[in-house]
């Protein structure tokens, strides 16, 4: 069980079994009903993403695709934005972030308990503040393709683009910033209630932005890239940016958030 839980903890999204196929490797035999019973035991359940968080609003204006073929070669060419369930230990919280396509920096993210359009048209807002897109990418949710967000793009002289129903390999990117959210944070803080899920989120965001390298863009980070400019000239303005204000979060009591289905 300890060699269960500590693998569990790099590979939260490993169930019965890959994990007996891991413990296979390591020399351990032990069949899958019997990691199945110690990992109910131990309350320990593969965590995988919860699909269809954005549901299209009926009637909503189709915007066309306008990433094919195009190659993204500067900041502020393309921002992106989506939606992803954040567990708790009763119930979810909905997240969305705002994320320059070619720097994959992180401009804004709000925290809410419902999946209204009022924290996306906020974190909308903020972004706006640092800077302007000349394309913004999203998919075809109701939060996104509703009058309030899509006007809010049209008055800042936005492009606005649309991914095709159901197209996840569209906006990647981001899908691959939730890859990072979840297994470097998380999965592994195991948030208590909003309260909890909003600090952590907010220090892993200042990380993830100013602190961890990114391969792609030769191990600099996202604020390098986003800025062209060495993160310790932002002078910790940047950082703080990050963080929202916790009295300005779309839902005033994280704390009670549903269980939702």
């Amino acid at each position: 069980m300890k060699l269960i839980d500590r693998q569990y903890l790099s590979t939260p999204f490993y169930g019965a079994r890959k994990i007996a196929a891991w413990l296979k490797s390591q020399g351990h035999r032990a069949n899958r009903k019997r990691i199945r019973r110690l990992m109910r035991i131990m309350g320990l359940k593969a965590i995988y993403r919860r699909p269809r968080t954005s549901q299209p609003t009926p009637g909503h204006k189709i915007y066309p695709y306008l990433l094919g073929g195009m190659k993204i070669t500067r900041p502020n060419q393309v921002w992106a934005a989506d939606i992803t369930c954040i567990p708790m230990a009763r119930g979810f919280l909905y997240l969305v972030a705002i994320i320059d396509w070619y720097s994959r920096y992180v401009l804004s993210w709000r925290l809410s308990n419902t999946l209204d359009a009022g924290f996306c048209v906020e974190a909308l807002g903020e972004a706006l503040k640092k800077g302007k897109p000349e394309i913004f990418n999203t998919d075809q949710g109701s939060q996104f393709t509703g009058d309030a967000f899509t006007g809010l793009l049209q008055q800042h002289g936005v492009r606005i683009s649309m991914d095709g129903k159901g197209s996840y390999n569209d906006n990647l990117f981001i899908e691959r910033l939730w890859r990072s959210v979840k297994y470097e944070e998380v999965y592994l803080k195991a948030y208590q209630d909003g309260r909890e899920a909003r600090i952590g989120l907010g220090n892993y965001f200042r990380f993830y932005n100013t602190e961890r390298p990114h391969q792609t863009h030769g191990y600099r980070t996202p604020a390098e890239v986003f800025t062209s400019t060495p993160v310790e000239a932002t002078n910790g303005v940047m950082v703080e940016s990050l963080t929202p204000d916790p009295l300005r979060i779309a839902e005033s009591n994280l704390n009670i958030a549903p269980i939702l289905s």
